[in-house]
């Protein structure tokens, strides 16, 4: 088991690095010049070639790269030229948190509303419950997240006036201001995923419930919640938690829309100010934060393997 796990921690490096040198490697190739948006319209070359030098932007670009891979290992991401503030600071410290509040919220919306529908749709196939549940489905996956933020923020925040439209709070310093401005964004990110979990669960659940050892289950007299929510999803968790795990990047992706929409200061708004502002350094921080995100996610997924079915452990 230990082999096991350090193969797939080796294989999560390794893919962090590779995604390091693409994402360094296309930053620099980018249109735009920071040096001169540094120094502004009004600058002599002289002051250009010192401020080069200074960052380091005049070295080969894979001595650039070494360079750079040892100062984010060991936290020396740089200052912002715009704010003026450590990038770690900005990124790790401030974004960073209001992205995993959001994922998580998402997340958690998803997975206890997405299960009971998807269960109750499986045990109640063909019936007007399922055709709503169906409809439900095929609507949430298809709708664009952003355009159903404006609507939630025109209904419920401008009509109705229920919830705040934009901003952040963060729960641990107050909780009900944090649910409160935390809810139309939960909302908005979660609902593909949340259809996605419904369609997931009733599909497989509907295959697992037509297999012999239900059957068998049924006739020792064991009752119908016992059969459906012990037998029968217990052996769903493998391909839900995979999806779970594969669509954590559109996850992310979605975040940086939701973000955007509600003014939330995570790790999408930042990214998108820093394309405008050509801070590229607080790029290349955002990209490998996100790498982190997604792949430690998929590490979690495959390490969970062994754990959800006995067959997969390493004998």
């Amino acid at each position: 088991m230990l082999l096991f796990a350090a193969g797939k921690v080796l294989q999560t490096l390794m893919v962090l690095l590779i995604v390091s040198v693409v994402s360094f490697t296309l930053l620099k190739l980018a249109p735009g010049d920071p040096i001169q948006i540094m120094l502004g319209t009004e600058n002599s070359p002289e002051a250009y070639a010192s401020l080069m030098k200074q960052l380091g932007l005049d070295r080969p670009m894979v001595e650039q790269y070494f360079h750079w891979l040892k100062n984010f290992v060991t936290g020396d991401w740089g200052v912002s030229y715009v704010g003026k503030a450590p990038i770690f600071q900005y990124a790790f410290v401030e974004a960073l948190p209001v992205t995993l509040t959001l994922a998580a919220s998402a997340l958690a919306l998803s997975i206890l509303i997405g299960v009971p529908l998807g269960v109750l749709s499986a045990t109640r196939r063909g019936s007007g419950w399922d055709a709503i549940t169906s409809v439900f489905t095929l609507t949430g996956t298809s709708f664009p997240s952003f355009y159903l933020g404006i609507l939630l923020i025109w209904l419920f925040g401008v009509k109705l006036g229920l919830f705040p439209t934009m901003g952040f709070v963060a729960p641990w310093n107050d909780f009900w201001g944090g649910v409160a401005h935390m809810t139309l964004p939960a909302i908005t990110l979660s609902i593909y995923f949340l259809a996605m979990i419904v369609r997931m669960t009733r599909a497989n659940l509907i295959e697992v419930l037509e297999q012999p050892y239900i059957a068998a289950a049924r006739a020792r007299g064991e009752p119908n919640w016992r059969v459906v929510w012990v037998h029968g999803l217990r052996n769903i968790l493998m391909p839900l938690v995979t999806i779970l795990g594969l669509q954590l990047g559109a996850l992310l992706q979605g975040a940086v829309l939701t973000e955007t929409v509600f003014s939330l200061p995570g790790i999408g708004q930042m990214i998108t100010n820093a394309v405008l502002n050509r801070e590229y350094g607080i790029v290349q921080a955002g990209v490998m934060i996100t790498a982190c995100l997604f792949i430690t996610t998929n590490l979690l997924v495959d390490l969970a393997y062994p754990y959800l079915d006995p067959r997969l452990r390493p004998r």
